[in-house]
């Protein structure tokens, strides 16, 4: 026995040295946040015992820095730093306000010279590490009178960082700061003037990226290292903004990115695997993800009827749902017409769908069967939500556009346990990572955390 623990030791030793001496390491930790809604896309945390279930901006601050211009990317976390990506206008221009917005886009580009930029925190302190300046000069499309032209979230593959401003490029830097390649997008026109906004996502050596637009929409893959294009795969869509999700599942792994005419798969190269007409809502914005096996696709337009979530099995090709029949679909385990949101991303946590609709109301089914727990049920007090839900410590946590956290006890009946307030817009979906909350508000970020014990 005392033989095998010395071989056991020795053995670790070596491996040990090989690690520290080699880098042979994962470049991304298990706790780094590294894409909208965090490395698996599930908005679902880990517990941890100094994550807060209350705060306010004086309580459970560790500490909080004013961010420059506007954006409304999630925060994204690699080891003990914190990038995050704003535009900085010179001049006024329309200011976001909370609610929905029926009409049209902001017509006209933003007024006077603008600077995208992007900063890198200390996770501990808050303290900058450096700034950058990607691009500067006017805009040239319009934009949606509650998003910006910083809408997307950073994504990171540990090593590098990539930071994609919609309808102007992709750039990409090293940790520290140095700019290392760029790939510009040509603008094009976005339905209603919207605006680009789906997030980047990386598998392996590529970054994937989404446009679409009333032109020519794509869907694009480029080296990671060098910012060579691997492929570009032309898109039969015009209107849907949601980040695309890489799916490992047991079978293979695909890029599931939904659309308002046709929702699809592809390949790692760009083929398209499977295809289906979900009769989506007229605008595509909640973005996929997957789990216990099952892919969630939703999209639901509050002036639509029909506003369906899909739950997918892995395995599909070709059309998987001829002439629109969901029920008899080999691959679609479960559906319902009218159970998504329009703008949040929903969450599965504890074998429980949960939904939070833009107008204040929270639903509940059975992840596994699409079965109703419970209906539609109004937040108090009222509240308007941009935000997308997540979750640990067995609670649900919804960001009002207002900046009012609702805590939610997870189960078969909703119960509002607390509300923790900010007073201030809050569009970005917050990110975890080991016991710290970061929240963006309109010109802040909070770092949340229990004192530890």
């Amino acid at each position: 026995m005392h033989s095998r623990s010395y071989q056991r030791a020795f053995l670790c030793s070596i491996l040990s040295f090989c690690v520290q001496s080699f880098g042979l390491t994962n470049a991304v930790a298990a706790e780094d946040f590294t894409r909208f809604r965090g490395a698996d896309a599930t908005g679902v945390a880990s517990d941890h015992p100094q994550l807060p279930t209350s705060w306010s901006k004086t309580e459970q601050v560790a500490w909080s820095v004013e961010i420059p211009g506007q954006g409304w990317g999630s925060p994204i976390v690699v080891g003990d730093r914190v990038f995050v990506s704003s535009v900085v206008a010179d001049e006024e221009n329309i200011a976001p306000s909370a609610g929905l917005y029926l009409g049209q886009g902001v017509r006209d580009p933003a007024k006077g010279i603008h600077h995208w930029m992007m900063h890198c925190f200390d996770l501990k302190t808050g303290k900058k590490l450096w700034e950058q300046e990607s691009y500067t000069g006017r805009p040239v499309v319009p934009r949606h009178p509650k998003s910006s032209y910083a809408a997307e979230t950073p994504t990171t593959d540990g090593k590098r960082l990539y930071v994609l401003f919609g309808d102007l490029g992709l750039f990409c830097y090293s940790l520290d700061g140095e700019l290392l390649w760029k790939r510009m997008i040509e603008p094009k026109k976005t339905n209603m003037d919207y605006g680009a906004a789906a997030s980047p996502v990386i598998h392996g050596n590529q970054v994937f990226v989404v446009y679409d637009n009333k032109e020519t929409s794509w869907i694009a893959s480029y080296d990671c290292e060098t910012g060579k294009q691997n492929w570009q795969t032309p898109r039969d869509e015009i209107m849907s903004w949601a980040t695309p999700f890489v799916w490992e599942n047991e079978l293979r792994t695909e890029i599931i990115v939904p659309g308002q005419r046709i929702n699809r798969s592809y390949s790692l190269d760009g083929e398209e695997l499977w295809r289906f007409d979900g009769d989506m809502s007229i605008l595509v914005i909640p973005s996929p993800f997957a789990v216990d096996g099952l892919c969630y696709i939703s999209s639901g337009y509050v002036g639509d009827q029909h506003r369906p979530t899909f739950a997918i099995r892995p395995g599909g090709k070709g059309d998987i749902a001829p002439d629109g029949d969901f029920a008899s679909s080999e691959y679609i385990e479960w559906y319902q017409p009218r159970c998504s949101p329009y703008n949040t991303t929903q969450l599965v946590y504890e074998k429980r769908l949960y939904t939070v609709y833009d107008q204040g109301f929270m639903t509940c089914h059975n992840a596994l069967t699409g079965e109703e727990i419970y209906g539609k049920t109004r937040f108090s007090p009222k509240g308007s939500f941009t935000s997308s839900p997540w979750a640990y410590d067995g609670k649900i946590f919804c960001l009002s556009e207002d900046g009012l956290t609702y805590v939610i006890k997870a189960g078969p009946e909703f119960e509002i346990l607390r509300t923790n307030p900010l007073d201030e817009l809050c569009i970005a979906t917050p990110s975890v990572v080991g016991g710290n909350l970061l929240i963006r508000t309109l010109t802040k970020l909070y770092c949340m955390t229990e004192p530890a014990k």
